[in-house]
């Protein structure tokens, strides 16, 4: 059984290196090509090695009970990714957090890593501004390895969780309050630009 230990937390505190950055999100640019054509499995991907993504300090104690939980995740995110990581291992599949709450300027940091590499418009399909990230809120999770994301992706919808974009198949958040189903996944984060 799956235990809250496995949770791992997001990345607080000391950053990596700017080409560290650059090299996560090829990574998971990569990663959406090679989903897009088909492979489940990328060798050295954030999702093939959950712990480079989520490299990092815990929250502090501040973010931490500012959400009243752990990862700084909104609890009932955090509750909703705790069963859904209980559902896929009793499935034999592995599910775990690569990336969660983040502050708005390791947001911006990504925005900026982002521009800077891929240049604009190619950039805002891939990230989104600091006051636009459900991530700065606590309200979403970046989930790995490639075979829990797709596990996810076929029963999220049924324990509350959302996959958002059709470009990140790694990303889910909350099923919005009083709603049925899911909403369509919008195809990437560029309308938030």
């Amino acid at each position: 059984m799956t235990t809250t230990t496995d949770l791992r937390p997001p990345r607080t505190g000391h950053r990596a290196p700017r080409r560290a950055g650059l090299g996560a999100l090829a990574v998971l640019l990569a990663g959406a090509a090679g989903l897009a054509y088909g492979l489940t499995d990328l060798p050295g991907s954030a999702a093939d090695d959950p712990g480079r993504a989520a490299a990092g300090a815990p929250p502090s104690p501040a973010e931490a009970s500012r959400e009243g939980t752990a990862t700084g995740l909104h609890p009932e995110l955090e509750r909703r990714f705790l069963a859904a990581q209980r559902a896929a291992a009793a499935d034999d599949v592995p599910l775990t957090l690569t990336s969660g709450l983040r502050t708005a300027a390791e947001q911006q940091e990504l925005v900026d890593e982002a521009v800077a590499r891929y240049g604009v418009p190619e950039a805002y399909r891939w990230v989104l501004p600091p006051e636009h990230s459900a991530h700065v809120q606590g309200l979403a999770v970046d989930v790995g390895p490639t075979e829990g994301a797709y596990w996810l992706q076929q029963h999220g919808p049924d324990l509350g969780l959302c996959p958002t974009y059709t470009n990140e198949v790694w990303h889910f958040e909350l099923l919005p309050e009083g709603a049925a189903a899911c909403p369509e996944p919008r195809p990437d984060s560029s309308w938030a630009w």
